[in-house]
């Protein structure tokens, strides 16, 4: 390989992704052979975004059949990072058995608002903070510590142990493995992560370019905050789902992938969490709290229904591709819903489709004898 093509090199996004899932899916599993899980997730993986560009196929005569994004289709491929064989949970974390108390242990390094407000736009974009309530991402900001690096400076060492997970909020840094160039960041991104996650030895060396800014957290925080909330969300999630009636045809892996892509919103009274007319941009399912669900006739809004918790609403406006056909309100203080956007809905719900639509006749039924007329009503969820 000449020193030209080593240069360009990358790292496309959409690898760090699906890696970084998986491998946060296997230090929760925790599974005895590493190779057997990788083989049973990707396939899964695979399956599902399969299902899902066959529903568009059919639902919208389209299929966008990449994994990755246009940008990334003449990626050379990324080298091996070491030909050495990594030694996973040499020191595993276990989520489970860490106590509550050992919680208020995590560092705080004391902020002005102008670093917070730097940080938070900092980390806004980081995939592995997207999860994280208000309460945890406060804490991701406590822990985190500013770093200021000068040109030529190593931040960490291939082979080295891995000790602080890094956010970029400026300066150019180059990624070298085994001496050759393979990456550069510019001004944004993050690195350490995978060294801390596995615990193993990290992958390449960082150096910087130029002046720059980092944020970085130490080891037991990055793993505890991110690793026990995964932990803590999947779990709450899953006790959720399994109440679900519709979701009993999934089997237990898919519901798990439903657990993760799953996201908190919180409501007070009267608030309105979906309008109608609008386009669907997910569906919900309530963890806490009362639901009402209201149309909108001649002027004025009728009750249509009311949801309480473990029901779930908004999934027949994407299963039949209309605008929202009512509007729901929270009808109690402190409203807490589960919501997974439409990408994830097509991705990972195909095999309750056919449920969901022959639920559609159902609110019809219960409509009808609300408005009299199948003509007066449409998809009310």
């Amino acid at each position: 390989m000449s020193n030209e093509q080593k240069q360009r090199i990358q790292v496309p996004d959409a690898l760090r992704e699906v890696l970084l899932e998986f491998s946060i899916a296997y230090l929760l599993e925790q599974p005895g052979d590493v190779v057997d899980f990788a083989v049973e997730y990707f396939t899964k993986l695979q399956e599902t975004r399969r299902q899902s560009a066959f529903n568009r196929d059919n639902d919208r005569g389209s299929v966008d059949d990449s994994v990755m994004s246009q940008e990334d289709d003449d990626e050379p491929v990324v080298p091996r990072f070491s030909n050495r064989r990594k030694s996973v949970f040499a020191e595993a974390y276990d989520p489970e058995n860490d106590a509550d108390d050992d919680e208020g242990a995590t560092a705080v390094f004391p902020k002005s608002d102008e670093q917070r407000s730097r940080l938070i736009e900092s980390v806004k974009n980081v995939l592995l903070f997207r999860s994280l309530e208000k309460e945890q991402m406060n804490q991701v900001l406590d822990a985190m510590f500013e770093r200021r690096v000068s040109p030529g400076e190593n931040i960490i060492r291939q082979g080295d142990d891995g000790d602080n997970f890094y956010v970029i909020e400026s300066g150019v840094y180059k990624v070298i493995v085994n001496d050759n160039h393979v990456h550069t960041y510019t001004n944004s991104g993050i690195f350490g992560e995978l060294a801390l996650l596995y615990n193993m030895p990290r992958a390449a060396t960082i150096q910087a370019e130029s002046e720059g800014l980092l944020w970085a957290m130490d080891r037991q925080t990055f793993r505890r905050i991110l690793l026990k909330s995964a932990f803590k969300k999947r779990k709450m999630y899953e006790s959720l789902l399994d109440s679900v009636p519709m979701l009993k045809t999934l089997q237990s892996y898919e519901r798990m992938n439903l657990a993760d892509a799953l996201v908190t919103k919180r409501f007070n009274t009267n608030d309105r969490i979906i309008k109608q007319g609008d386009v669907a941009d997910g569906m919900y399912f309530i963890e806490e709290g009362t639901v009402v669900i209201k149309m909108d006739q001649d002027g004025s809004e009728i009750e249509i229904s009311k949801l309480g918790k473990g029901a779930y609403f908004g999934e027949l406006a994407l299963v039949t591709h209309r605008p929202r056909a009512a509007s729901v309100y929270a009808a109690s203080d402190d409203v807490k819903v589960a919501f997974l956007e439409v990408e994830a809905f097509e991705r990972l719900l195909g095999p309750c489709m056919e449920l969901m639509k022959r639920n559609i006749d159902d609110y019809e039924t219960q409509l009808i004898k609300i408005f009299g007329s199948k003509n007066n009503i449409t998809d009310t969820r």
